[in-house]
């Protein structure tokens, strides 16, 4: 592919001004001047790979929030909520807030004390090195394919916006994080990650405010979301009591018991790209209260993720007036959609930021997309790197090397994951929508781990063995599953309990599913393997470990009552979109 293949533009639906380029350029100098600036600071193992863990609560909070929040969380849910209405909330909400105040209060103390540098590295401390390698190399294989969405999340931004080519969008981007995270490491990535915080905030609250301005509020929209999809759309619980009467095909309890026990309490608890910017934390405290910072930051999320997505389905029309229906992205990439002009789920937010911003506030919206993109790809590029280092190179090709080795390691495997990352990009165009595609791989990696760390540090009884051959199992039952519903689609009342179910509703039920095999293994062949002694458990399970309490602190420095307090608006919000 030539230079000018690269560069040659697809149709545009809007064109940069002057001001928009110079708000896009500023932005990527900034990014690649923190990571040079930081190079500095990143001079041993612990400083690359840990940011020398001195980060203070507000900052690793925002970090471990920002860097689920990407391009990804941006396109994927935006058209998510296209696709199945506000059912997506559920992500944000049960999805998310009970797993992040159940990581800050139950599992910090342990990944914290123990001072692991990664989820893997604990399982090796519980359950030894076979349970430690399983998990490193799925986990490293998910984070490559991750990052290769949040590649492709932004290439699109890119093409359909302004009509740049998929590839050099792709190009460009990728090699911008490879840079600042090769250079800086973790510490790089979460200041980065603080800023690009700020800008998808700034950028990406345009959409939803003028989108609710042109529908007439939020009574309005929901009129209108009524009259061009159905009134299903709007509810979040209501219409859960049966698979047939919401745009998911799934019920309360793949809702209750496959995204929130499962999904959502293993990506928050044991995916280390968010635990590892919880473990940068200055002291326990602040690893306690990060993920309740975050925790009180995601709940308003929605509004600039899922709103954007519902307003679409009301007031996205092309210039004949016409409402635009959008199409899955494996419908909408063949030749026939290309020459029809369709377009897919993933393409909501870039064609209402097309819609509705003008010079100035384009630049800005594209800055804050890319930021998303950045933090997200940043996040999975650093965990992989940590991973990969000290999780499989240095117990596995290389033992007993010096600390500069293994941050030199650091650096190089960064840029390979980049390099895969891009690979990797490609394979979402054969998914109806990215977060499907995500939610599957969820579901293969993180439900299963869940399962395994949780008996891990809940039950002394666990042993090595059990660890090892319960995640094995509960991993390849995951993808078992989802083979047998690929290759006959009739199996799909048998996994999701019903054969109304849509991708999403698959995703969870075969989650649950992976998670109780998992435990139901994990147990069996604990309780015929021989545990370790008591002693051998401390700083790894509860019982057999001290831990430590905030003595004297005030009720408003204590991370228990910032909890509650974010638990009691968490329900009130259910409530009031029930």
């Amino acid at each position: 592919m030539t230079p000018a293949m690269l560069l040659a533009p697809s149709q545009t639906l809007v064109h940069l001004s002057a001001v928009d380029l110079v708000i896009i350029v500023f932005y990527f100098v900034l990014v690649l001047t923190i990571g040079f600036y930081l190079k500095e600071r990143a001079n041993t193992g612990e400083d690359f790979f840990l940011a020398g863990r001195e980060m203070t609560a507000w900052i690793a909070g925002l970090a471990f929030l920002s860097a689920n929040l990407g391009a990804l969380e941006l396109m994927g849910w935006a058209g998510s909520a296209y696709q199945y209405g506000i059912l997506a909330t559920h992500w944000y909400w049960i999805g998310a807030i009970p797993a992040m105040l159940f990581l800050a209060l139950v599992m910090m103390p342990f990944y914290y004390i123990s001072k692991t540098h990664s989820v893997p590295g604990y399982l090796k401390l519980r359950f030894g090195e076979p349970a430690r390698a399983v998990s490193a190399i799925s986990f490293a294989f998910m984070t490559v394919l991750m990052s290769g969405v949040n590649m492709y999340a932004m290439a699109k931004v890119l093409q359909i916006v302004l009509g740049w080519n998929f590839t050099f969008s792709i190009l460009i981007s990728s090699v911008t994080v490879a840079i600042y995270v090769a250079l800086g490491g973790l510490r790089s990535a979460i200041f980065n990650e603080v800023l690009q915080f700020i800008l998808i905030w700034a950028g990406a609250l345009l959409i939803p405010i003028l989108g609710l301005v042109e529908a007439g509020g939020w009574s309005n929209l929901k009129a209108q979301i009524a009259a061009n999809a159905s009134a299903e759309y709007t509810h979040l619980w209501s219409t859960l009591g049966d698979f047939d009467k919401n745009p998911m095909g799934i019920n309360w309890i793949g809702i209750v018991f496959g995204l929130c026990c499962v999904i959502s309490a293993g990506y928050w608890t044991t995916d280390f790209l968010v635990v590892q910017r919880v473990l940068a934390a200055k002291d326990l405290r602040a690893a306690k209260m990060a993920p309740i910072i975050g925790a009180a930051f995601k709940m308003m999320v929605p509004f600039i993720v899922i709103l954007p997505g519902l307003a679409a389905l009301a007031v996205l029309r092309d210039p004949s007036g016409a409402l635009i229906k959008l199409v899955p992205e494996s419908v909408a990439s063949t030749p026939q959609g290309v020459a029809q002009g369709l377009h897919s789920y993933n393409e909501v937010l870039p064609l209402m930021l097309a819609r509705y911003c003008g010079p100035g506030l384009l630049g800005l919206g594209i800055t804050a997309l890319i930021a998303g993109f950045m933090s997200g790809m940043a996040g999975n590029v650093t965990a992989f790197s940590t991973v990969w280092t000290y999780d499989i190179y240095a117990p596995m090709i290389k033992k007993n090397a010096s600390d500069h080795h293994y941050l030199n390691m650091g650096r190089w495997s960064t840029v390979v994951g980049v390099f895969i990352s891009i690979v990797t990009a490609y394979i979402v165009r054969h998914s109806a929508s990215i977060m499907d595609y995500v939610q599957a791989l969820f579901s293969f990696f993180i439900a299963p781990l869940f399962g395994t760390v949780i008996l891990g540090m809940l039950w002394k009884r666990a042993t090595g063995p059990g660890g090892f051959w319960g995640l094995l199992c509960g991993t390849l039952s995951s993808i078992g599953m989802w083979a047998w519903v690929y290759t006959d689609p009739s199996a799909l009342r048998y996994i999701a309990m019903s054969s109304a179910a849509k991708p999403m509703a698959e995703n969870m039920f075969r989650a649950l599913w992976s998670g109780i095999i998992c435990v139901v293994v994990t147990v069996i062949v604990s309780l015929i393997t021989t545990p370790k002694p008591e002693s051998e458990l401390s700083g790894l399970v509860y019982g057999a470990t001290v831990i430590p309490h905030e003595e004297h602190a005030s009720l408003f420095h204590k991370p228990a009552f910032w909890a509650a307090v974010v638990a009691v608006v968490f329900v009130i919000l259910n409530i009031i979109f029930w």
